[in-house]
């Protein structure tokens, strides 16, 4: 049992330091000097902060049996454990920065011989605090003098062959840290100027003032910082979704289109103190998919009608106070790459920004009482902007986990403009690296809401560039961008809206905040069997104690780009536990838990799990041999018969786009099966005949089968003859028919 300090526990995790450039963010690192101060010792009776807190770990043995969150729930008879393997950990998220005093591990008789114990700020950057190579189990207790929210136990070295193991973490210290919205807190992030109220009636008069990097965003004379979001629900609904707007702190909220509804949000907004960034769409926005391809050097028919049509709406809108300033485009200079290459690409995108700013002017000269901006989705779109749209008054971008390296790019551009940012958030699909499944790995719920307070942070500190952000999003959709990105899905609240809360300088302290889902296992993800059960376990705790109703959804996007979230079938076989069944759609999918607390408040998490055909006992006589078919997709792939029965369920044969066809398998000589394992892409037959033939012309049908759903289709059927042929009928889709896999069998 170890009772004593060491040397490390004299140093203090006091915060996270100021960012230096934004190449030290990139990679996560921090000037040991930002992070380590002398330590000041607590001045009140330490008390237990670990206890109920979220927990998450580096592995675990048995989601149901040893979560981490077993050894902060102050039982001991429940515990922690690991995988068996080095080096292993489990953190601990306190809630808010404290002033530490003491650890006690109690170790089950897994215990680590050598391990260390680290203190971070933001969960991210960590500093080693105590650390032994002398581990004996038992209770081990050691001070720690420091200030932190998030702890970690590291172990880098096992006693015997299994993993590590605890009843209990306990830590202890001064709870509660420092006020929110205090300078002092570490945690601490500045959230600009005060609100600017809007006026009663007219235009306001907000302009971009300053220069040489000591820029302002000025409204009827007042510094105003841009704190909001990109506007989801209806305009018509604005009235409802303003006030929980209002309350996180937001002035501001941004739309990507402008029409005659938009009077709806903008009366709203007004009468609510909010104002807004007035957007105009341009071709092709994110791709063609958004409209179409244009090429700005000729078209002169689309730029003379979509000028005309966005200064009617200035002329419409810009007395109206509401008002704060006029978006001209979003992301067209990428979409462009989607249209275009080479040099052709190039003067178009120059061309794109060279229309910006004849709108610009012309904006101008209807409305000289609010400023003009750009959106795109790059830095790298930039250099197009200040080449040729010198009339907009400031730069604006969409970026989600790269917002903390805006400030390298605009300083390596050597820009004469602030900017704005107009889109952010948590790491989207294209930043963050594939999981085990090969699809993107989403953030965590902790993560997304961390992201919105380190995005701020980092924009405040370019202070007299960054004016501030409209981040992503303020929707309520529940869907898979939505689960990604909103933070009111299904008008639930997420973390993301406290964590920018208390960050924009509202005290959340005493506010009834969303389940914390702090951890999220499905066992054997990457091969689930269609059709067969498979578990889900969620770490979640509440930290108003309210009771938790779960839900578990589905979502098929990586298979076949369907973005809705469909219901699971699942039953709950223990408090975050669930058995869920899996759909018979080969390929990966997602699940989601979402954890409400009855009081508008919701946690989400999400991992995906691969659907693999479920085996089949027996002999497959159809792997290998020859196949035909009424026709097969020459256009799109290798789709032609013999790649349904190659044995590889990445393959398949597609036919022709028709109301019927036919696949046969030539069995070599005539042989008895008793079972047909047909495996569907997403064009599945709904109806079809399983027939057999020893010649191949005379046919008799020992099967039909009607009212199919795709996915796997296991039939168990008495045949033999050497040819066995599907007679397909019935379409399931407005395709034609496609299998990635057709097994015969003999059992």
């Amino acid at each position: 049992m170890i009772t004593t300090g060491s040397p490390g526990a004299q140093a203090a995790l006091l915060g996270r330091g100021l960012r230096a450039g934004a190449a030290a963010l990139a990679t996560g690192l921090l000037a040991a000097t930002a992070l380590v101060a002398p330590a000041t010792s607590a001045q009140a009776a330490p008390v237990l902060l670990s206890q109920g807190r979220p927990a998450t770990a580096s592995s675990v043995e048995n989601a149901d049996y040893t979560p981490a969150s077993a050894a902060v729930d102050g039982d001991l008879g429940t515990r922690w454990a690991s995988e068996f393997s080095d080096p292993q950990w489990i953190r601990v998220d306190l809630g808010r920065s404290a002033d530490l005093d003491r650890v006690e591990l109690v170790w089950e008789s897994a215990y680590s011989t050598s391990y260390q114990f680290q203190v971070s700020a933001d969960g991210s950057s960590w500093s080693t605090v105590y650390s032994t190579s002398s581990g004996d189990g038992g209770t081990d207790t050691f001070a720690v003098d420091g200030t932190a929210r998030h702890v970690r136990l590291l172990s880098t070295a096992r006693s015997g062959g299994y993993g590590n193991s605890l009843w209990e973490l306990r830590v202890f210290g001064e709870g509660g840290g420092t006020d929110p919205g205090d300078p002092g807190d570490p945690t601490y992030v500045d959230p600009g100027h005060p609100n600017v109220p809007v006026r009663d009636s007219g235009p306001s008069k907000v302009e971009v003032v300053g220069g040489n990097g000591a820029w302002d965003l000025q409204v009827d004379g007042r510094p105003y910082t841009v704190r909001g979001f990109t506007w989801g629900p209806s305009f018509s609904a604005a009235d409802h979704y303003m006030p929980p707007l209002v309350e996180m702190g937001a002035n501001t909220v941004r739309t990507w289109g402008t029409g005659a509804d938009t009077r709806q949000l903008l009366d709203s907004a007004a009468a609510h103190d909010v104002r807004v960034v007035m957007g105009f769409w341009l071709l092709p926005g994110g791709g063609p998919g958004s409209g179409g391809c244009i090429d700005y050097r000729s078209d002169t028919a689309y730029k003379s009608e979509t000028k005309a049509d966005i200064l009617r709406w200035v002329e419409t809108y810009k007395n109206h106070p509401g008002v704060l300033m006029w978006n001209i485009g979003n992301e067209a200079i990428l979409g462009l790459q989607n249209c275009y290459s080479g040099t052709e690409l190039e003067q178009i995108r120059n061309a794109y920004a060279a229309f910006v700013n004849e709108v610009s002017v012309a904006v101008h000269q209807a409305d000289p009482n609010h400023p003009t901006t750009n959106t795109d989705a790059w830095a790298g779109a930039w250099p197009y902007i200040e080449r040729n749209a010198p009339d907009l008054d400031l730069l604006s971008i969409n970026a989600y986990g790269d917002v903390c390296n805006i400030r390298e790019a605009w300083e390596t551009g050597g820009y004469d403009r602030p900017y704005l940012l107009t889109e952010g958030g948590a790491a989207g699909e294209w930043e963050v690296p594939d999981d085990a499944n090969g699809v993107p790995e989403e953030p965590t719920d902790l993560e997304k809401g961390a992201a919105y307070v380190d995005s701020w942070r980092c924009l405040r500190e370019h202070e007299g560039v960054s004016l501030g952000a409209t981040f992503f999003h303020y929707g309520i959709e529940g869907d898979f961008g939505g689960v990604w990105f909103n933070i009111l899905p299904g008008d639930n609240k997420r973390l993301g809206y406290y964590s920018i809360a208390r960050a924009w300088g509202v005290d959340t302290s005493a506010m009834n905040t969303p389940p914390r889902i702090s951890g999220m296992s499905v066992p054997g993800s990457t091969a689930v069997e269609a059709g067969e059960q498979f578990t889900v376990s969620v770490d979640v705790t509440d930290p108003d104690g309210d009771p938790i109703t779960s839900n578990v959804m589905l979502n098929s996007k990586y298979i076949n780009n369907a973005g809705g979230i469909a219901q699971a079938q699942f039953t709950q076989t223990a408090p975050g536990t669930f058995r869920v069944t899996a759909p018979e759609m080969l390929g990966v999918w997602k699940v989601y838990v979402f954890a409400e607390d009855g009081e508008g408040n919701v946690g989400v998490e999400t991992r995906s799990f691969r659907v693999i055909a479920p085996q089949v006992d027996g002999t497959n006589i159809a792997r290998g041999k020859t196949a035909t078919a009424s026709s097969f997709d020459p256009w799109n792939g290798d789709w032609t018969p013999g790649r349904a029965v190659d044995g590889d369920p990445a393959t398949r044969w597609a036919s022709e786009w028709g109301p019927s066809a036919w696949y046969r398998v030539d069995l070599g000589s005539v042989q008895s099966f008793d079972h047909l394992q047909l495996v569907w892409e997403t064009a599945y037959g709904k109806s079809y005949e399983i027939q057999t033939s020893n010649d191949g012309s005379t046919w008799n049908t020992v099967r039909t089968v009607t009212g199919g759903n795709g996915g796997v289709d296991s039939v168990d059927v008495s045949g033999s003859g050497r040819y066995v042929r599907l007679n397909l009928t019935e379409r399931g889709t407005e395709w034609g028919y496609s299998l990635y896999e057709v097994g015969i069998y003999q059992r």
